[in-house]
């Protein structure tokens, strides 16, 4: 008594605990052996009222019994075969690993595409400021006199002129045709309008301002005068 006492009340419980599953471990196995000594009864029992004949004779086992006595010891004694606790955690992660991997490939590629599209777009941006200088550029060529087109300020205006277009044609940038071609909603701005018989339908008669293109989208649209 002094002993049990002693105890605490978790020890009790877990000693309660295993001497029930030992009472309910012994008690299947009764159940067990009691269902085998009735079957081996009612075996013997079949066995002595039969006629002496089939006593001296081999008996032979016919295959729906052999079927059922394997179906019955299968129940009694088989297994069931129950995925590892293991097996199943490592499914589960490797299932949640596989879906980051993909969640993250598609981060990736959308992140890679929003690079470009901000690129794109701050090259235009940075275009679009730049064009007004080169239209200055040319108005202040254009005006120079004939007489003053070899003067050393004016060639050295040009060669600074020609290499601001240079360096924006090896970005990308290049001037939409205009003049005397058919006029295109999508590269052209048609602000005047002029009838002329010996020109075609929608032609480009003159351009006001130059138009230029980034790559394949438009920066600027060119503004045109427009016959017919």
């Amino acid at each position: 008594m002094e002993n049990q006492q002693e105890k605490s009340q978790e020890e009790m419980v877990k000693e309660a605990v295993e001497e029930a599953k030992k009472t309910a471990a012994a008690q299947a196995e009764d159940e067990i052996l009691e269902g085998e000594e009735a079957e081996k009864t009612s075996e013997s029992e079949e066995t002595q009222t039969s006629g002496d004949l089939e006593e001296d004779a081999p008996t032979e086992e016919k295959p729906d019994e052999k079927e059922g006595e394997t179906a019955e010891k299968k129940r009694l004694f088989g297994k069931k075969n129950k995925k590892d606790k293991k097996d199943e955690k490592i499914e589960e992660l490797t299932d949640r690993l596989t879906r980051q991997m993909a969640e993250f490939d598609n981060f990736r590629k959308r992140t890679e595409k929003e690079k470009s599209q901000m690129y794109e777009i701050g090259a235009k941006d940075i275009i679009e400021k730049i064009l007004p200088v080169v239209d200055n550029f040319e108005r202040g060529l254009m005006a120079v006199k004939e007489e003053e087109k070899d003067a050393p300020f004016v060639q050295g205006m040009e060669m600074i002129y020609k290499q601001l277009m240079t360096t924006l044609e090896s970005a990308g940038v290049k001037p939409i045709e205009a003049k005397g071609q058919e006029f295109n909603p999508d590269l052209h701005n048609a602000v005047m309008h002029v009838d002329d018989e010996e020109l075609g339908e929608n032609v480009v008669v003159e351009e006001l301002q130059k138009g230029y293109m980034y790559r394949d989208s438009v920066v600027r649209y060119s503004m045109v005068k427009v016959a017919n």
